[in-house]
C-alpha cells in the first residue's frame, strides 16, 4: 500500500498514484456486490412488473369479462320480442260509438310461430268489457277472429262529441307451449318468466252512420267471428254410410233388415 503525504491531489493525479488510489478506493468484492445488487434489483423489478403485467391481464380479463356479460344483458334487453301472433288489426280496436249500448269489435289472431302458441286477454276495464274467447291455444298457421265486447259509457253532455283519448286498453300475451298441453287457467301464472307481450291495443271509436274502410272491414269481420261461432254450436255431423263399389251405397241397419226378413220368408216356406 502506497501513502504519499505533503502532496496536493493535483500533484497526486500528476504523479499517476492519485489514479491507483482511485482504483483502489472501492475492492473488487464491492465491485462484485455491486453487480449482484444490480442484478438481483433488475431481477426483482422485472418480477415485480411481470407479477404486475399478470395481475393487470386478470383483472382487465375479469372486467372485460363481466362488461361484455352486462352488455350482453343489455343488448338483448333492446332487442325486440319476436312475435309469435299477427294480428289484425295490428294495435287498435275499432268500435262503434253508441252512448248507453254495447257494441262490438273484432281482431284476428293468427299463429305465425313454429311451435303452439297460448295466448289470453287482458284489459284495464274488466268490469265494463269480456272478450270471446278470453284466451286459447293455437297451432302453427291456425288462427281465429276474436269478438270483444264494451259497454259505452254515455256523455255527460249529450251534445258532447265523444273523445278521441279513451282509456280504456287491451293487451294481449303470448306463451309458447308444447304440443298436446291443453288450456289452463293458471297456465300464465306458472311460467309467468316466459310470457310476451304481443301487443297493447288502444280502442278507437267509429261513427257507425259515416262509412269508412276501418267500419266495413269490423263489420266483415264480426260476421265471420259470429259464422264461426254458429258453426261450433251444430252438433257433430253422423258419419256417412259405407260405399262399396262404384256409386253404391249401404245403410247397415237397412241391410240387416232385408237378411232378416229373407231369412223369416225362408222359415215359411219350409214349413208349408
Amino acid at each position: 500500500m502506497v501513502i504519499v503525504e505533503g502532496k496536493g491531489e493535483q500533484e497526486l493525479n500528476n504523479t499517476g498514484i492519485g489514479k491507483a488510489w482511485n482504483l483502489c478506493k472501492m475492492p473488487f468484492w464491492q465491485q462484485g456486490s455491486s453487480s449482484q445488487r444490480q442484478n438481483q434489483s433488475q431481477s426483482s423489478s422485472h418480477s415485480q412488473a411481470h407479477h404486475f403485467h399478470h395481475n393487470h391481464q386478470e383483472g382487465t380479463s375479469g372486467t372485460d369479462s363481466s362488461g361484455i356479460n352486462s352488455v350482453s344483458a343489455v343488448a338483448r334487453a333492446l332487442l325486440p320480442t319476436k312475435r309469435r301472433l299477427k294480428l289484425d288489426p295490428e294495435s287498435k280496436l275499432y268500435f262503434p260509438y253508441e252512448p248507453g249500448k254495447q257494441v262490438s269489435s273484432a281482431i284476428k289472431i293468427l299463429n305465425i310461430s313454429r311451435s303452439n302458441v297460448a295466448f289470453k286477454f287482458q284489459t284495464t276495464a274488466p268490469k265494463s268489457c269480456f272478450m270471446r274467447p278470453p284466451s286459447g291455444i293455437l297451432m302453427p298457421g291456425e288462427s281465429l277472429i276474436a269478438t270483444v265486447f264494451k259497454f259505452v259509457e254515455p256523455p255527460e253532455q249529450p251534445d258532447k262529441q265523444p273523445e278521441k283519448k279513451v282509456k280504456d286498453k287491451f293487451k294481449i300475451v303470448s306463451l309458447k307451449v308444447k304440443e298436446g298441453v291443453d288450456y289452463d287457467i293458471e297456465l300464465f301464472e306458472e311460467h309467468k318468466e316466459l310470457v310476451s307481450v304481443e301487443q297493447i291495443l288502444r280502442v278507437v271509436y267509429l261513427d257507425p252512420l259515416r262509412p269508412t274502410p276501418e267500419l266495413e272491414k269490423l263489420k266483415k269481420q264480426l260476421a265471420e267471428a259470429e259464422a264461426a261461432l254458429e258453426a261450433r254450436k251444430k252438433p257433430p255431423e253422423e258419419p256417412t254410410p259405407r260405399v262399396v263399389g262404384e256409386g253404391l251405397v249401404i245403410d247397415e241397419w237397412k241391410e240387416r233388415r232385408e237378411r232378416y226378413l229373407a231369412q223369416q220368408q225362408g222359415e215359411g216356406a219350409d214349413s208349408v
